[in-house]
């Protein structure tokens, strides 16, 4: 069993894609990750990075080996229960932001908490105090259409924690912002970080990377290299 204060073990995780050619992605990995680590996970197109983040995610299943999470199998779950573990332990941080156009800041923080069944008056209550930890509680009428790409990511991160997961999983979060606004966000998910919450950061950019206090590389589904970040805040 894993140790009590591992919030993520992967145990010989095999995955393979059937095809005409299978495909043969994450080839027997081994990782552990403590709670509140700030981990980044690197490697080149085609290296396993995206199938490793949607089996941390629950939203892919594994072929043999064992993922724990927070020291539960994750293991065969059917859609349903799948979705209760992420509703309760996970939030996602998207390069493309994934907000809903139709819906103001205010809204799309809420949206989590509407799936749990909370009122509307209580979430929403919620969601300002998300978007003023953010510093945009002054533009929770506007629309995603109306926002700056930094603002649109703040909005998401809010979205990703209102409902209080012990892991945020962020894939290329700054994939889309310049590099002002990457030192920005990077800094809120530092803050995030700070307060106990697991970050795992799947990035291209070595920049990114270094601002974690643990780079994770895989290269051809294997890791290649695990190391300690020793990024300095200026």
């Amino acid at each position: 069993m894993p140790q009590a204060t591992s919030m993520i073990r992967f145990e010989n995780i095999n995955k393979t894609y059937q095809g005409v050619q299978p495909l043969h992605v994450l080839k027997g990995v081994d990782m552990n990750i403590q709670k509140g680590e700030f981990v980044s996970i690197m490697g080149a197109s085609g290296s396993g990075k995206s199938t490793m983040l949607n089996i941390l995610g629950i939203l892919d299943d594994y072929d043999t080996g064992h993922y724990f999470l927070d020291g539960t199998l994750i293991r065969n779950l059917n859609e349903t229960k799948a979705a209760e573990y992420r509703n309760k332990m996970i939030g996602f941080i998207f390069q493309s932001f994934n907000l809903i156009n139709f819906k103001n800041a205010m809204e799309n923080v809420a949206l989590p908490l509407y799936y749990q069944g909370i009122p509307r008056k209580k979430r929403n209550i919620l969601a300002m105090e998300y978007l003023d930890r953010m510093g945009l509680k002054d533009w929770w009428h506007h629309y995603p259409n109306e926002l700056s790409g930094g603002q649109k990511q703040r909005i998401a991160i809010a979205r990703a924690l209102i409902s209080q997961p012990k892991i945020i999983l962020a894939d290329e979060p700054t994939g889309a912002l310049d590099s002002v606004t990457t030192d920005e966000v990077m800094d809120v998910l530092q803050k995030v970080n700070e307060t106990g919450i697991t970050m795992i950061i799947v990035t291209h950019e070595f920049s990114v990377a270094q601002r974690t206090k643990r780079i994770i590389h895989l290269k051809d589904g294997l890791i290649e290299s695990d190391s300690t970040s020793h990024y300095e805040i200026p």
